[in-house]
């Protein structure tokens, strides 16, 4: 499946804000965002001018924000959607509570990778055990008492290492416990919308895709 290759600072200034694609390097570089707080190419500072947007310009840009902090694609994202809306509940908080539990994520808010990308990485390489089983598909959706760990044989990658070793690594969030010494974690209870203080507003993703 086709992947965005190209600087992901672009995505950042293209929504206006971080969305910390580089991870934890985010924290200690200077972001180009804060010299260039419009949105990428020739155009860029005209559009950064205008006052108001449409409703539909405003719902477009959260989806495609969360859509690039996730790192997903449009399919990706829209079936996730549909999956969260066939769920009982409010949609939105279905859909981020997907995002969330998403392998890839869980191993990222781990710490094991400094950034999703590189937890995507490490799943699709075989690194990343799921009650004991290697899985290597990264939207597999992790459940409560599910057991995550790093392979054996990949403990010691300086990948991992470094990502956990890292003094800007975000606090480990309260639905996960982590045995570091033996890279070893447990997903101990389903995320909830309160658990994700990410600038999000789901409701706006709700409406476009519901219209």
């Amino acid at each position: 499946m086709a992947r965005y290759t190209g600087p992901v600072c672009k995505l950042c200034r293209r929504e206006g804000q971080k969305l910390f694609l580089k991870g934890t390097k985010c924290y200690t570089e200077k972001c180009p965002i804060e010299r260039r707080a419009y949105p990428p190419g020739q155009h860029g500072p005209a559009q950064a001018r205008r006052r108001k947007q449409s409703d539909y310009a405003v719902q477009l840009r959260e989806k495609q924000k969360v859509k690039r902090m996730y790192g997903l694609q449009e399919r990706q994202f829209r079936n996730l959607f549909e999956r969260a809306a066939s769920q009982e509940g409010m949609t939105g908080e279905n859909l981020l509570v997907g995002l969330e539990t998403r392998l890839d994520n869980v191993v990222f808010r781990l710490g094991f990778a400094q950034s999703r990308s590189q937890a995507r990485q490490l799943v699709r390489h075989r690194h990343v055990q799921v009650n004991g089983t290697l899985v290597d598909i990264p939207s597999y959706f992790v459940k409560p008492g599910d057991d995550i760990a790093i392979r054996t044989k990949s403990q010691e990658l300086a990948v991992v290492e470094g990502a956990l070793t890292s003094r800007t690594r975000p606090s480990l969030v309260e639905w996960l416990t982590l045995d570091q010494k033996n890279r070893v974690a447990r997903m101990v209870r389903k995320p909830t919308r309160d658990d994700i203080s990410a600038e999000i507003q789901e409701q706006l993703i709700v409406e476009l895709y519901s219209k």
